[in-house]
């Protein structure tokens, strides 16, 4: 329930990301075939310890646990909530990335069509997002509420102290002068697109990793491909930019195509040479 001022909408929450896409492994004895369980062991005591017999311990010391039981640790968490309570609404440029952790897709609830269009509409035309709070699995979450398409979509957020400072970065001290700088406008310029579109992407990783499976599974042997030798490293900035644009090649990395045509070029000139004896 999305709620603002004396308005509550109701939604439903849904999943962005599809788990069928993703490649898993599990842990298997080779000898059978069998997927291994994990045990919990105690190297103290030199044994494994059962499941019933463990409980949770916070490391306030090396090596000294401070330990809660089940009823203490519901005491710990906040109570659940379907409210998703609305603090403020904020430029939505000016929400970093960086925040970003998980989204999720808002649709209405039952009855909640014409509020929920409301709400999504007038943070389109306001350019706007909503932070609110919102209470789950044991956890109070900081989450931004943004258009997306013709609906919401809501988006987990890391908390300020999650984040690290960027100051601890260490980033060096380099100067640009204007000649580089021009050269890597046009570099960009060359290779940007008009709008975002990543479906043309794809993880080609991933879709080797499935290739492989279903060889294996049809009995082939899996043989790794020879590595390729590294190639040579171009260090001059100016040089390997003007390479990108096309205006000049690296040293020592002449392109195959104006290799053959230099002797093309000379056996012309031999030609005209002849002829011009034989005249």
């Amino acid at each position: 329930m999305i709620s603002f001022g004396l308005v509550a909408i109701p939604v439903k929450l849904y999943g962005t990301g599809d788990g069928a896409a993703s490649v898993r492994f599990n842990m298997v004895h080779a000898e059978c075939g069998t997927r291994v369980k994990y045990r919990f062991y105690c190297p103290t005591d030199d044994q494994l310890v059962e499941r019933e017999d463990l409980c949770k311990g916070y490391e306030f010391a090396k090596g000294q646990f401070v330990l809660f039981s089940e009823e203490e640790l519901k005491v710990l968490q906040p109570e659940a909530s379907n409210a998703i309570e609305i603090s403020e609404f904020v430029p939505l440029e000016d929400v970093d990335p960086i925040f970003f952790e998980k989204s999720y897709y808002l649709g209405p609830g039952q009855g909640g069509d014409k509020p929920y269009q409301l709400l999504s509409q007038v943070m389109r035309e306001t350019s706007r997002a909503a932070l609110a709070r919102y209470a789950a699995r044991g956890k109070n979450y900081l989450v931004l509420l943004r258009p997306f398409r013709e609906g919401l979509i809501m988006q987990q957020l890391r908390y300020a102290d999650d984040i690290r400072s960027f100051d601890e970065v260490p980033i060096g001290d380099a100067e640009i002068n204007e000649a580089e700088l021009e050269l890597a406008r046009q570099l960009v310029e060359q290779s940007s697109s008009k709008s975002f579109d990543p479906t043309p992407y794809r993880d080609e990783q991933r879709d080797q990793i499935i290739e492989l499976i279903e060889r294996k599974v049809q009995g082939e042997e899996i043989v790794a491909a020879p590595e390729e030798s590294p190639k040579a490293q171009v260090i001059d900035l100016m040089e390997a930019l003007k390479a990108s644009l096309g205006e000049s090649e690296p040293a020592g990395d002449e392109p195959p195509s104006r290799a053959r045509k230099r002797p093309q070029r000379a056996a012309e000139s031999g030609r005209r040479k002849g002829k011009a004896a034989s005249k």
